[in-house]
Order: C-alpha cells, then sequence, then structure tokens
C-alpha cells in the first residue's frame, strides 16, 4: 500500500517510517502540510497519515484536500498529541476516517493501517 505520511516531529518520523516500512508499505514522508498536499497527485496514496498540528497547513487542511480529491476513497489517519474532543469531531466532520492520540503503539499503528488495505483478490 502506498502511505503519505505528513508529520513534523522528527522522532515521530523516524518511528512511522519504519514501521510501514517494514509492514511492507511503499512510503513518502513530509515534514508539513503544504508539502503533504502537493504529494497528492504526484504519489496518489492509498493512505494519508497526517499530525494535526504541522508548519504551514494543519492536518484539519491535509485532511480537506484529500476528501476533495478523492471523495470516494483514500482513507486519512489523523495522529495528535491534543485528545480535545473538539479538534476529534472536526476532523471526523472533514472526512478523517481514524484518530489516533500520541503516544501510541507501533503495534497499534500497524493493525489500523491494516484495516484499510485492499482485501485480496481470489
Amino acid at each position: 500500500m502506498k502511505i503519505l505520511v505528513a508529520e513534523d516531529d522528527q522522532l515521530m518520523i523516524k518511528m512511522l517510517e519504519f514501521r510501514l516500512k517494514k509492514d511492507g508499505h511503499d512510503v513518502v514522508i513530509t515534514n508539513d502540510g503544504r508539502a503533504a498536499v502537493q504529494k497528492l497527485d504526484d504519489f496518489q496514496p492509498d493512505l494519508v497519515i497526517t499530525d494535526i498540528m504541522m508548519p504551514y497547513l494543519s492536518g484539519l487542511e491535509v485532511v480537506s484536500a484529500v476528501k476533495k480529491r478523492y471523495p470516494t476513497g483514500t482513507p486519512v489517519i489523523i495522529l495528535s498529541g491534543m485528545g480535545q474532543e473538539n479538534v476529534v469531531l472536526e476532523a471526523f466532520q472533514l472526512g478523517a476516517d481514524d484518530y489516533m492520540t500520541k503516544p501510541f503503539s507501533p503495534n497499534e499503528l500497524s493493525v489500523r493501517v491494516r484495516r484499510f488495505e485492499a482485501p485480496l483478490v481470489k
């Protein structure tokens, strides 16, 4: 699966990239929301994982951009250190498919990502 990650924390980037690649995914990392939105058309991800608080564009703006470009697909997982109910609700109203509060286990990330993999055709 092709996964676009938008995250500005370098330690989190390393963990995400290591785990997702170990799980066999093609991963592109961006360090801010603007770069993530610019990569959408080039990379055409199967899944987007985005932090909420980032430079230039927020994760909420990334969710909006993904859902406008790919209204029938491309799930989005939101990552945030903020557990504020209003932010979580706004993310889901914009079309986010899942929400993970930092810190989280790499194993939990793998399980949540697997939920969005296309089933194998027999």
